[in-house]
């Protein structure tokens, strides 16, 4: 469990983010969330006492966001099983709540190990990345590259607040949704 007393990993954005941010209840989550706590600023979509995700800052496309665990772990294989659990379930939750939020049926779930597999931050993190249909669009020119390597803008502080509202809203629904569900379930076994 998350102890906002241990000290995070010295430099590291992701443990910097993880450490300001409080957990939350998903089911109920704020409206707003500062941004001007952390630096970069953090715009916070999920936070539970062993994850938080958050918009990329750099994104490849609108809704780019990352889920990491809240201990600093460098890569996939040093996280404990209780936050491996809890990464599959929320990149799950997160990737319908952003389709919803984006409006983007399709999207990209990344998870690179190490500088040679193009991990940048040593922190283990998902990446779930929209991917808008761009030839429709009739922006051919728009190029979308697989593993974080493609064109990225800088993220709007003003769109974000509002996106990482949304994302939350869409991810509190559809987890109410799943919990109805799983109601149904259990009451048409009894």
């Amino acid at each position: 469990m998350f102890d906002p007393s241990t000290p995070s990993t010295e430099g590291c954005p992701f443990c910097t983010i993880a450490s300001t941010h409080k957990p939350y209840d998903p089911l109920s989550p704020p409206p707003s969330i500062d941004p001007d706590i952390t630096s970069p600023s953090s715009f916070i979509v999920l936070s539970t006492p062993l994850l938080v995700a958050f918009l990329d800052i750099m994104p490849l496309s609108k809704g780019h966001l990352l889920l990491c665990p809240r201990a600093h772990r460098p890569k996939l294989t040093d996280t404990s099983r209780q936050e491996a659990l809890e990464l599959g379930f929320h990149v799950r939750i997160l990737s319908a709540a952003v389709a919803r939020a984006t409006g983007v049926e399709d999207w990209n779930v990344v998870q690179n190990n190490g500088a040679a597999a193009a991990q940048v931050v040593p922190h283990m993190h998902y990446h779930v990345i929209p991917r808008p249909e761009i030839r429709a669009s009739g922006k051919l020119s728009e190029s979308f590259t697989m593993f974080g390597r493609g064109q990225r803008e800088e993220l709007d502080d003003d769109e974000a607040a509002a996106l990482a509202a949304n994302i939350r809203f869409e991810v509190a629904r559809v987890l109410a949704q799943e919990r109805e569900g799983e109601g149904r379930e259990i009451r048409g076994k009894l």
